[in-house]
């Protein structure tokens, strides 16, 4: 439909191009056919507008009014032109003296400023502060810049020409030339909104264009000119809208392109344009009125331009300077830790290079924070965050101005000196550890390596040997710093390497479970076993677990051992019930350590290995330490699942933790199994009763403990019969140890149950 009012339009102005040449060449009709033309193109524009208004119903309502406002102008114009046209064609006799009447170049001039208050009221790009200044600035020295340039080439020639056209028609003319530098100035600085730019430049084209064109004609032929000025140049205003109606509903339809940055050339080139007056005046042209209005624009564009470049500079000085802090606070990122604010690895290393690099010498202090994690386990990482810069507030005033501190790791921090003395600033470093830090008053200990680095060492190398030395530092007990020395790295390696080995070997199936049986003190009956498991190495033979527990522990291979473990149990001993009856082993044990008991998915483990095995739950023990027991909130509640679900707990290795007493009550234990170290020396009788009940003070005591909470006890470590008739005077009904059967095979195991059964049917 749109194109239809398009081609109608242009079929208009063709027809009028047609007329003024019949007209002027060959005398074809009357003058006063000429003021028909733009009225009949106005009525063609007024619908097509419409349509466009009824599109956009329901959609934006900023493009829904621009373009209303729009057909109120049309409208406006088309009654003002149509009031003209009838008036010529009643008095045609009178075309070449009549002007204008006052009715209808009130409607025209009406219809021109309701155009320019519909322009004004399309919203520009966002801009706020000093931006939205420079834009007010730049429409301002653009709209001032066009407006000399047409007022010195249009308006002026015309007030000053021989045969000046009526006030009426030059008011028209300087109001169309308005709406095209207004429209001008506007579309430079549009957005990608919802009125369309090449819409609104075409608008602004219907202003200007015809306004200029008649502008000319006036000043070139003087009254005469009106002819062509209505029927060729006129009408070109109905065709333009209706282009710019048709660029609208094309850019509705489909994507728009990206928005020409026009914006910042054109204050350049309107200040060009006022500049043209000037030359003109310079290479001769009169000075009149008209131009010493062009001369005042021109100064003031100067002015305005001035201030822009102003508001330009600040605003650049300003970007710079937030690029610069930017830079700077990008550069302070990619440099140091965000929890500390101390260096980080990466500018460690940095720093550490260009100490080896200028003299050669550097020492390098690595800080490990002791058992860290069960700070984050028991108090939260939150309050394990607060501990880590606590520290680093502690390492920064320790070090001083003689070195540089960072965080290298989780809990890790290393320390670059230049020329202090490594183990004076280690010794002090740990003084001040040994005080409680941060807001929580938590006491934290660390193991500190130092590697002290000579010409010629690399980063990686320095680096390398204060790792080994800080881990030698833990296993010489913690709290404490070790210096490295030749040779100290090839154990430390060979641990390492350890868990690499273990992997293979849970891949390649070398472990074993082996078990110990748990017998009765007064006839030697096995009612038990307890579950170890052994490392059969290829190469190495048979591993001690005391090497390799630790390491799985270390690498969170203890998980899938433990696994293993815990499922060749359950099916070993489900065997044993099917083949020797319910009454033959009474329970089946194995160790779980802390890491197990942190793994969320470790309770589901036990209660699918004993589904897959068939095993009773009241069969199961799972023995944990008192030091895994107090790991936090999550082991807590595992053993509880555990426990209601039948499966018996003991306590391992009790009497040798902090808090065993009270754990006791705290924790779902069904069994207690008092340490090794305290059955050791206990049948010693050397004639001095004080002496023997000190030895035997921790057993009497944890045996009435036990018999007043309900608890089964058993002795570990038992290595004599003297030992069995202490702790059978004690109380103590059951036991383990070499003395009573070392650990055996399954084999062994299903040897001891036969024989038994055997002696129980000959008995």
């Amino acid at each position: 439909m749109d194109r239809r009012y398009v081609l109608a339009t242009v079929v208009i102005a063709v027809l009028g191009a047609l007329w003024c040449v019949a007209f002027l060449r060959f005398g074809v009709g009357v003058e006063a056919v000429a003021y028909a033309f733009v009225p009949l193109g106005g009525l063609l524009t007024i619908p097509s507008v419409r349509q466009l208004t009824r599109r956009d119903a329901g959609r934006d309502p900023v493009a829904v009014r621009f373009w209303r406002t729009i057909r109120l102008a049309v409208v406006l114009i088309t009654i003002g032109y149509g009031w003209f046209a009838v008036d010529m064609l009643a008095h045609a006799d009178q075309v070449r003296t009549r002007t204008m009447t006052p009715p209808a170049a009130a409607a025209v001039a009406l219809g021109f400023l309701v155009a320019i208050w519909g322009l004004a009221r399309v919203p520009v790009v966002a801009a706020g502060g000093a931006e939205r200044w420079r834009v007010a600035l730049d429409r301002t020295i653009a709209f001032l810049g066009c407006a000399a340039v047409l007022w010195y080439l249009g308006l002026a020639p015309m007030l000053s020409a021989a045969e000046p056209w009526s006030p009426q028609a030059m008011l028209l003319v300087g109001l169309g030339l308005l709406v095209a530098v207004g429209a001008a100035a506007k579309v430079s600085y549009l957005g990608d909104g919802p009125v369309d730019r090449v819409a609104m430049r075409l608008l602004a084209a219907a202003g200007g264009v015809p306004a200029a064109a008649s502008a000319v004609l006036a000043v070139q032929f003087g009254l005469i000119g009106s002819i062509p000025a209505q029927t060729v140049v006129m009408p070109l205003c109905p065709v333009l809208t209706t282009l710019g109606v048709a660029a609208q509903i094309r850019a509705d339809r489909g994507p728009r392109r990206s928005p020409a940055r026009t914006g910042m050339v054109l204050p350049y080139l309107a200040m060009l344009l006022a500049d043209v007056p000037l030359i003109a005046v310079a290479v001769g042209a009169p000075l009149r009125w008209p131009v010493r209005v062009v001369l005042v624009t021109a100064v003031v564009v100067t002015a305005l331009v001035m201030v822009r470049q102003f508001l330009t500079y600040r605003e650049n000085d300003r970007l710079l300077r937030t690029a610069r802090r930017q830079e700077e606070r990008l550069q302070y990122e990619v440099s140091h830790d965000g929890l500390t604010g101390l260096a980080n690895r990466a500018l460690f290393r940095d720093r550490l290079a260009a100490a080896l690099s200028t003299t050669g010498l550097a020492a390098v202090l690595l800080i490990d924070l002791d058992d860290f994690k069960t700070v984050n386990d028991l108090l939260g990482h939150g309050v394990g965050d607060q501990l880590l810069v606590s520290v680093a507030r502690l390492l920064r005033a320790e070090v001083g101005d003689d070195g540089l501190p960072a965080r290298v790791g989780g809990d890790e921090f290393a320390v670059v000196l230049a020329g202090a003395d490594p183990e004076v600033l280690a010794r002090r470093l740990l003084a001040a550890l040994a005080q409680p830090i941060s807001e929580h008053r938590l006491l934290v200990q660390a193991s500190v390596g130092i590697a002290i680095a000579t010409p010629g060492t690399t980063v990686d190398a320095v680096l390398r040997n204060a790792d080994v030395a800080m881990y030698m530092a833990k296993q010489q007990g913690k709290a404490d710093f070790v210096r490295y020395v030749d040779g100290m790295g090839e154990p430390v390696l060979a641990h390492m390497q350890l868990g690499g080995e273990l992997r293979r070997a849970l891949d390649n199936n070398e472990f074993r479970v082996v078990y110990q049986p748990i017998v009765r003190l007064d006839g030697r009956r096995v009612i038990g076993v307890e579950a170890l498991v052994r490392w059969d190495h290829p190469t190495r033979g048979v591993v001690s677990p005391a090497e390799f527990i630790p390491a799985a522990e270390r690498t969170g291979l203890i998980v899938p051992l433990g696994r293993f473990v815990l499922r060749e149990t359950c099916r070993q001993a489900a065997a044993w019930l099917a083949e020797f009856g319910p009454d033959a082993l009474k329970e089946a044990g194995l160790n779980v350590s802390a890491r197990q008991l942190h793994d969320p998915d470790f309770v589901t483990e036990v209660a699918a290995a004993l589904a897959d095995s068939g095993l009773p739950c009241e069969r199961l023990i799972l023995e944990v330490t008192e030091s895994a027991v107090l790991r936090g909130q999550q082991v807590s509640r595992a053993l509880y699942d555990l426990d209601r679900m039948g499966i018996r707990l003991a306590l391992d290795d009790f009497g040798t933790g902090e808090s065993s007493l009270s754990l006791l009550r705290a924790f779902p234990a069904a069994i207690v199994k008092l340490d090794k170290s305290f059955v050791d020396g206990i049948e010693i009788d050397d004639g001095h009763p004080a002496a023997i009940d000190a030895r035997q003070a921790v057993a009497r005591a944890v045996i009435q403990l036990a018999h007043a909470l309900g608890l089964d006890t058993i002795a570990e470590g038992i290595e004599s019969p003297e030992q069995v008739t202490a702790l059978r005077e004690l109380g103590y009904t059951l036991g383990q140890g070499y003395h009573l059967a070392e650990p055996m095979t399954a084999e062994g195991v299903s040897r001891l149950l036969a024989g038994q059964q055997a002696a129980a049917g000959v008995s």
